[in-house]
């Protein structure tokens, strides 16, 4: 259901962009893809789904208030991102933070929404952790502007990203390598086309599919029963 929503960005991901494997590798063995696609997605679906939730559905609050409710727990959980991004970007303006933040709290309470509603249909803490993963490796879809293509290439004294290179200035200070220089090519207009056409799709499928994708016989709770709207 997920990657049906996300039909277009995987299109654009896998087919457009293509996936540099090692690249890919450094990623995922660093304390950044570590944070981001094991710890992250762990710790956050245990507290803010596993706990939070069956404490609402005890508490006798219904199904659909408590898909509105815990995700705002999650959304809010991320505003410390505003702290951090004025201590690494301490000469941005404090409008466009503030309007950074509040789309991150809109986005990851939307993620909220999806993943409450995914867990009492399904009772499964490994599908809402997956789901979490997926999403965090897929990041923000594109909703405007052209698909490209990236082209990494080696100038003069450059180096790929598999090479570490010391007492150089452009190697990158916290993993010590320096990647390979990139620029993005023009595609034909074609692709772009095709990629909002799968973005469309994509959401029309999962629209369709919401209900009949995650019926589960382990659901914690059934939406639409008498005292459960």
């Amino acid at each position: 259901l997920t990657a049906t929503l996300f039909t277009g960005p995987l299109f654009e991901r896998l087919l457009i962009e293509g996936i540099d494997a090692s690249t890919t590798s450094a990623t995922l063995l660093s304390w950044i893809g570590y944070r981001n696609f094991v710890a992250g997605p762990v710790t956050e679906e245990v507290l803010f789904r596993s706990v939070l939730v069956p404490i609402h559905l005890l508490a006798k609050i219904s199904p659909t208030t408590t898909t509105l409710i815990t995700p705002l727990y999650f959304g809010i959980a991320h505003i410390h991102h505003f702290y951090e991004f004025t201590l690494t970007h301490p000469h941005t303006p404090l409008p466009p933070i503030l309007l950074r933040s509040l789309f991150q709290f809109t986005y990851t309470t939307l993620f909220g929404w999806f993943a409450a509603f995914v867990y009492i249909r399904s009772g499964s803490l490994y599908t809402v952790i997956l789901i979490h993963t997926f999403c965090n490796w897929i990041g923000f879809p594109r909703f405007w502007g052209r698909v490209q293509r990236k082209v990494a290439f080696a100038s003069v004294g450059s180096y790929g990203p598999a090479t570490r290179v010391k007492n150089d200035p452009m190697t990158d200070p916290t993993t010590g390598w320096k990647p390979k220089y990139s620029a993005w090519s023009e595609l034909s207009i074609l692709w772009t086309v095709l990629y909002y056409i799968l973005l469309v799709a994509g959401a029309y499928g999962f629209y369709i599919g919401l209900w009949p994708l995650t019926a589960s016989e382990n659901a914690l709770a059934e939406f639409g029963k008498p005292g459960q709207a």
